[in-house]
């Protein structure tokens, strides 16, 4: 599984990551979770909105942070 956080490294970011690697913990799911900073690499994936999940390509959620009840249901 490949998840990508995208943001530029703002404090809502940085907390959707959390997010994100508490719920693969929870989960017990081994994913590859990459940070994506670059803003031409974030619009390349089709994100317009920060911070942004992506999970194996496909946006799970722009411009908030996701609950972790919303990261879990993703990953199953």
């Amino acid at each position: 599984m490949e998840i990508k956080v995208c943001g530029p490294g703002c404090p809502k970011c940085h907390e959707a990551e959390r997010v994100v690697i508490e719920a693969l913990g929870e989960a017990g799911i081994a994913a590859n979770v990459e940070k994506v900073s670059d803003f031409n690499a974030i619009a390349k994936l089709g994100v317009f909105a920060t911070p942004a999940v992506v999970i194996d390509g496909k946006i799970r959620c722009t411009g908030k942070v996701p609950s972790k009840k919303d990261v879990l249901s993703w990953l199953k």
